[in-house]
């Protein structure tokens, strides 16, 4: 069966990310995708006869001559529903064969169900890929860089790109709940002893008490590993419960800086691993010094990422005195307003977004 052709078009490549993402997840090569974000691109492509299944394009972008070309169905994304003269009896655009008009500003979810709706026959019997759920690890040479607020923020960007996200806090002692809004503990004390005791723990003995504020995590325990009797080992048996489930797309696992064997055991079985520095020296050698202990550095499993960035000061990660033995991939700049920001905050900043994409 031949390939359907997606197009999507839009000059806010941050909007249509997760459009890309989620084609790209649910039909991997069984489409052929193309994204376009330049609009002079975008005109001289279509001056030439042009077929496809489906184009989802912005309202600013959309012109009637492009229903002359071999299109089985455009998606046109409109900012004010209801504006023209072609409003249907409720408000909304009247639609015609072929064309349809979305709301820009509905979930994105929900578009992307419209679409699949409207459009169903283009990709009938397109079986959907589904890939095993993915282990992310963040971690850090040293503390104070900002890597929970990486990994939160993350957390609630891949779950608003369509994966079903558990984030689990491996610290020895959790202090991360200052961002959510349920900051309560995990109360139950045969959890505790569950964990501490189970062989081969099972989803099912912690989804009773694990929470969802977009994501899904599991809350903070009462006090430290070593003040519950538990080692470093309880964050394993978690992290093989959820996978077994099956009910997850991607895990990420929020460390502390210990770096000992089985911190070097869980970053060998990640997926990927994204290690968060500063630009300040002590940060940059931290980090140096982290990765004489980890191997195929090189590789795509690893993804170096700058936060709380600073233009106006130092940065060491550029000093030609002291070269920095890797290459940061995303900056995140400094958040003025950080103390009364929510991860939902976090997951619309470029530098997580540009993170989210390098992970899937």
């Amino acid at each position: 069966m031949s390939r359907a052709r997606v197009i999507v078009a839009d000059a806010d490549i941050n909007y249509i990310m997760p459009f890309q993402l989620k084609f790209a997840e649910d039909f991997s090569e069984k489409i052929d995708l193309e994204v376009v974000t330049e609009e002079t691109f975008f005109r001289e492509m279509f001056l030439k006869p042009q077929k496809a299944d489906i184009l989802l394009v912005s309202d600013s972008w959309y012109d009637p001559s492009l229903r002359r070309h071999d299109i089985s169905h455009i998606f046109v994304l409109t900012e004010q529903p209801g504006s023209d003269d072609e409003n249907g009896e409720h408000g909304e655009k009247k639609e015609e064969p072929g064309l349809h008009y979305l709301f820009k500003y509905t979930s994105i979810r929900g578009i992307f169900n419209a679409i699949l709706s409207r459009s169903s026959e283009c990709l009938t019997g397109i079986p959907a890929v589904r890939k095993e759920t993915q282990l992310i690890v963040v971690c850090s040479g040293c503390g104070g860089t900002g890597k929970t607020t990486v990994a939160l923020g993350l957390s609630a960007c891949l779950d608003a790109n369509y994966r079903r996200t558990f984030y689990l806090n491996a610290a020895r002692l959790q202090i991360f709940q200052h961002m959510l809004q349920n900051r309560s503990p995990v109360s139950e004390r045969e959890v505790y002893m569950r964990l501490n005791d189970a062989a081969d723990l099972s989803y099912d003995d912690i989804r009773h008490v694990v929470r969802r504020e977009g994501f899904s995590y599991l809350p903070g325990f009462r006090a430290s590993l070593m003040s519950l009797g538990m080692s470093f080992r309880v964050y394993g048996k978690i992290i093989s419960a959820v996978r077994r489930s099956k009910e997850y797309d991607c895990i990420v696992v929020d460390t502390d800086v210990i770096f000992d064997e089985e911190k070097a055991a869980l970053i060998d079985r990640a997926d990927k691993v994204i290690v968060v520095t500063g630009q300040n020296r002590a940060s940059v050698y931290a980090t140096d010094m982290l990765l004489k202990n980890l191997s195929g550095i090189n590789g795509e499993k690893y993804i170096f990422v700058c936060n709380d960035f600073r233009k106006n000061q130092r940065n060491t990660l550029n000093s030609p005195e002291e070269p920095a033995g890797f290459t940061v991939s995303e900056y995140i700049d400094h958040l003025n307003d950080y103390d009364s920001m929510t991860c939902g905050d976090l997951a619309a900043l470029p530098g997580i977004q540009k993170i989210a994409f390098l992970v899937l």
